[in-house]
């Protein structure tokens, strides 16, 4: 496995300090996210998934702790949009240029908003995809928020 993609490169220009982890992923998991939480020996809030949605027909990157779901009507507030839905995997492999399960906020082949839960923002580090399965990056999610020029908002589900 390459420890050297897309999303790596974006870091390292941007000059972010992250570390690089791999772990087994198993394309038949329930969740990715979690499978990857587990593996990495993470609590599931540390370990970000990031999810492709459509916000009034346009694409959004949402990125939210593994064990949490994304609200659509909170993400579409928080967007300034109407509705929100998942994007379907093809498109979302289309606009990122990465496989499902290899998604990553960083490095994107398309440029498009970037929401993240704002409760992410509590840990000194989480996890977030480093652009292929089985690969995650190591970062201060303030960093993250930084170079993603994302909003951070409340986007999940209420337990």
């Amino acid at each position: 496995m390459s420890k050297t993609t897309r999303a790596t490169d974006h870091l390292k220009k941007a000059g972010v300090a992250f570390s690089v982890h791999s772990y087994d992923y198993d394309p038949n998991a329930d969740s990715i996210g979690l499978q990857a939480a587990q593996a990495l020996g993470e609590p599931p809030s540390r370990v970000l998934k990031t999810l492709m949605t459509l916000v009034d027909g346009k694409p959004v990157c949402v990125i939210v702790p593994s064990d949490d779901e994304v609200s659509m009507k909170k993400l579409a507030a928080a967007a300034g949009g109407k509705s929100a839905e998942m994007m379907k995997p093809a498109e979302a492999e289309r606009v990122t240029g990465y496989k499902v399960g290899g998604i990553s906020p960083f490095g994107q082949k398309r440029r498009v908003p970037v929401m993240m839960e704002e409760a992410a923002l509590a840990h000194d580090y989480v996890f977030m995809n480093g652009g292929q399965r089985g690969l995650q990056v190591k970062l201060d999610p303030r960093q993250a928020r930084e170079v993603l020029d994302a909003k951070s908002a409340p986007l999940v589900t209420d337990r």
